[in-house]
């Protein structure tokens, strides 16, 4: 007999939620076979047994679980009536002890007895906040205090500060035969920590436009060309990512991260590119591995296949993992001027591509209908610049506008 826990799937997650059982309690099942889907708040992961055998659930659907909880257990009849009773004798023991607990003084926390482990960094950050270290559980390497300790009970805290306007208590109450209150999925709980991690990223903004008539003629040209040949759908997504390479390898303070406890900026010599991608579930960011490594139709059959697996809630958590740099394409999504895209931490620099459109241009003196495409670039203005965005978004025109590399890179 066997137990099938929660692991640990890497990403630094701690808990998920039993999202659907695919086999029923009792069931006789094989080895390998997938038997509970576990959403975490990357992906939904499919828990597979380790061997064959009786399935008995431990784990209801819609409930919570943490690295290391009993999903369910696995082996033959009598084997899961000793492990349902044993399972049971530390629930008991655990009420015995409480119950002895509440007789007997509190015991020092680990933080009160020894000395915080903290850079003089995080420290400052301490004190910028208002944070009384001595209080917070350290989760670096070696105890060390992190800046992620501190900012996440600075954030605690101002949540219980904030005072609430008697007013919409008032009117909640009013309203409460027409209110709803729906508990946030782990995706959804990720999304809203991750967007409170960009929040606190100094940010600015460039704009720009690109002539994208050459572009859109390259795309027309060869789209029919690449599904006859290939099966691919060929977009100016896949263009627009080599392009995107391109003006990282000139501007490499963009294909990067910041260490705020170091104070250095970490740049990265690979391309990996994430792209915001929208899922029946919430906002995805999903990666193209080596994007300096793939042609223009591989890229396109890789965003493809993506794009399916997202729709099907089967994309994995290797492929939304370490992203350098990201694009969120808005234009697909019919956004057609301009806006600014939230920063993926921990990426320096997120690019915003919108809709192209028909526009009256200048062209030697005369006025002519092109192509033309908004951006965006949102960047970490403590590792970069506004005139080095100023330059990167210069040279991704420039590429983008030059039919000599459009047509190398078809």
């Amino acid at each position: 007999m066997e137990t099938i826990k929660f692991v640990d799937v890497g990403e630094g997650i701690t808990e998920g939620h039993v999202r659907k059982w695919l086999v029923k309690d009792g069931d006789q099942v094989k080895e390998d076979q997938p038997v509970v889907q576990v959403e975490t708040d990357k992906a939904v992961v499919n828990v597979p047994a380790p061997i064959g055998g009786t399935i008995k659930e431990s784990a209801p659907e819609n409930s919570d679980v943490h690295i290391g909880d009993v999903i369910a257990y696995i082996g033959t009849a009598s084997e899961l009536q000793a492990a349902l009773q044993q399972a049971q004798a530390p629930k008991q023991a655990a009420v015995q002890q409480q119950t002895s607990k509440q007789s007997a003084p509190a015991a020092a926390s680990p933080t009160e007895a020894k000395e915080i482990l903290a850079t003089p960094a995080v420290r400052k950050l301490a004190r910028d906040l208002g944070v009384d270290i001595s209080k917070l559980t350290p989760t670096g390497p070696h105890g060390r205090l992190t800046e992620n300790d501190v900012r996440g009970v600075a954030h605690e805290e101002s949540l219980k500060s904030r005072p609430i306007p008697k007013y919409s208590e008032v009117l909640e109450e009013q309203h409460k035969e027409d209110v709803e209150r729906i508990p946030m999925s782990p995706l959804r709980k990720a999304i809203a920590k991750n967007m409170e991690a960009s929040w606190t990223i100094p940010r600015a903004v460039h704009m720009d436009l690109i002539d994208a008539t050459a572009l859109y003629g390259v795309v027309q040209r060869e789209k029919e060309k690449a599904l006859k040949q290939l099966n691919v759908k060929l977009t100016f997504l896949p263009f627009i990512i080599k392009a995107t390479v391109q003006a990282l390898k000139e501007y490499p303070n963009f294909n990067a991260s910041y260490d705020h406890e170091k104070l250095e900026i970490i740049r990265k010599n690979y391309y990996n590119i994430g792209l915001a991608a929208e899922s029946p579930d919430g906002l995805l960011v999903v990666v193209v591995k080596e994007a300096d490594r793939k042609s223009i139709t591989e890229i396109a059959k890789e965003l493809q296949d993506l794009h399916e697996r997202v729709e099907k809630r089967e994309v994995t958590l290797e492929e939304m993992r370490d992203s350098t740099f990201t694009i969120t394409n808005i234009g697909s999504l019919g956004g057609g001027f301009l806006s600014v895209p939230m920063i993926n931490y921990p990426d320096v620099a997120i690019l915003g591509i919108h809709m192209i459109k028909d526009t009256p241009m200048v062209r030697d003196g005369k006025i002519v209908i092109g192509k033309e495409l908004p951006f965006s670039i949102s960047f970490d203005h403590r590792v970069v610049d506004g005139a080095e965005a100023v330059h990167f978004g210069n040279a991704l025109k420039k590429y983008l506008e030059d039919p000599d590399f459009l047509e190398m890179m078809g």
